[in-house]
């Protein structure tokens, strides 16, 4: 990966440490962002696990929410996580909650179930999406997708149901990757956001 590359890791809450630490374990730098000017000149953006009620209060609160949703409708990679798959979906159930809508998704919080019910399952990976089958995925309180508009591709599934979905640059898991050291996952976002920049520098 290119010197010029630095991936954002939203540092409001949650698990952002342990997403840093796995793209580094990739050849990837890494920034935390927790102002706005802290997204400028990336390359890619993760948002991490955690509480996603919560983040919306610190977004808000640190007036990072435009900025945010303005990266995310960039074109550039953006890898969202359990709660970064709650931000970005298209609507939250179980209770309902604001949300970026560039997922089209519908999803209901903790609808994995609770702590109790957490855990590393095997998944299922549709065969065109490069990924290794079967993929592991660790749940925490995980998010569960209810239903997928036809703009978002399913890329791999846990008893049938959608864990892991992708439209144009944003990349959604129900599980956490970064829990995993060199989750498949994480892998497939670091060559996006490689794929991304070399399109980049061909236009420049």
């Amino acid at each position: 990966m290119s010197r010029d590359v630095t991936v954002g890791v939203l540092a409001l809450q949650g698990d952002f440490a342990e997403h840093a630490d796995a793209l580094r374990a990739q050849g990837v730098a890494t920034r935390f962002v927790r102002r706005p000017r802290d997204l400028e000149g990336l390359s890619g953006l993760v948002l991490p696990g955690g509480e996603s009620s919560t983040m919306l209060k610190l977004l808000d609160i640190q007036e990072l929410e435009a900025p945010l949703i303005a990266f995310l409708r960039s074109g550039k990679p953006v890898l969202a996580t359990c709660a970064g798959l709650i931000l970005c979906a298209k609507k939250v159930v179980a209770p309902e909650q604001r949300s970026y809508a560039v997922l089209d998704v519908e999803v209901a919080r903790n609808g994995w179930g609770r702590q109790i019910a957490s855990g590393t399952f095997a998944l299922r990976t549709d065969a065109r999406s490069g990924l290794p089958n079967p993929l592991s995925g660790v749940f925490i309180r995980a998010p569960r997708i209810l239903a997928v508009g036809d703009a978002c591709k399913v890329l791999a599934t846990r008893d049938g149901e959608p864990v892991l979905v992708r439209q144009g640059n944003v990349l959604g898991a129900s599980f956490h990757p970064e829990l995993e050291s060199g989750h498949p996952v994480t892998r497939m976002f670091v060559e996006m956001v490689g794929a991304t920049e070399a399109k980049r520098v061909v236009v420049l």
